[in-house]
């Protein structure tokens, strides 16, 4: 075995994620090219500022406090609809997936629910709950949680003929059967659920607070639009692309330490 496959195997082991080098080294020459195109004039300075601007602006807004302020607002509407989403997929999708009569009746319901665009949802969200933190909260729970919860019914039904065969042989009883067999067969699906809501959560906490919440990301994107300030414009858009991947990282190395056999199913969505 080579260094650098010892180093992956140590690697996954501690639940850490791969580093994609050539990944990295695409990024860093996407950013010198349009750092020199910028430069060169190629590209519109007023429209498209060089990255150079941009990090400035990043550190004018970090060091106003207006960038933690609003990143923690976003990152706080994100996680609590994320959890409330989850945990509502789950205990649904759960019940669904375990009694045949509720999924028959249920079905057509959750089919038509889910093809509901989520920005239509937007103005309900704010008609009902105004602009405020509880109205960004409602439309990522209303939206997230259908990842979590088709796919927990997908891996509640999962189970292969072996394994309820083998749960016949050792004459398990109807719960045992639940929690030895069919839960451990529908937590890769659960996960992978959970980590399409997860991104899903992050981007409708965005587009909630571009409505007009008087706060967060999507609130300074537009604040920043409408005044002319396309640095610190790209600044929270750059922004909001890190923080969907460290979100995303984060995830994954708990679940691969949480549940290691995940680890294939993981990747299958990355």
């Amino acid at each position: 075995m080579t260094a650098s496959a010892v180093a992956t195997t140590r690697r996954r082991a501690r639940g850490l994620p791969k580093v994609n080098g050539p990944g990295l080294l695409l990024g860093a020459l996407l950013v010198l090219a349009w750092e020199g195109a910028v430069r060169a004039g190629l590209l519109s300075a007023e429209i498209v500022p060089a990255p150079s601007a941009v990090w400035s602006a990043a550190v004018r807004l970090t060091e106003s406090g207006a960038l933690p302020d609003n990143v923690a607002h976003t990152l706080t509407a994100t996680l609590i609809g994320w959890v409330i989403a989850a945990t509502v997929g789950i205990v649904l999708g759960l019940a669904m997936g375990l009694l045949d009569p509720l999924r028959n009746y249920t079905a057509a319901t959750v089919e038509v629910l889910r093809a509901v665009p989520a920005i239509s949802f937007v103005p309900l969200a704010v008609l009902l709950l105004g602009f405020s933190v509880e109205m960004e909260v409602a439309i990522i729970v209303y939206v997230s949680q259908w990842p979590v919860l088709i796919n927990t019914i997908a891996g509640v039904r999962s189970v292969t003929p072996v394994h309820r065969e083998v749960a016949r042989t050792m004459q398990l009883g109807h719960w045992d059967r639940i929690r030895k067999v069919t839960l451990p067969s529908a937590v890769p699906n659960v996960l992978i659920g959970l980590r399409l809501a997860l991104a899903l959560s992050l981007a409708l906490a965005v587009v909630a607070e571009l409505v007009g919440n008087p706060k967060g990301i999507g609130y300074a994107l537009i604040l920043h639009q409408q005044a002319l300030q396309p640095a610190e414009l790209f600044a929270y858009l750059v922004l909001t692309g890190v923080l969907g991947l460290l979100l995303n990282s984060l995830f994954v190395g708990g679940a691969r330490l949480l549940s290691p056999g995940t680890a294939a199913a993981l990747r299958e969505t990355a």
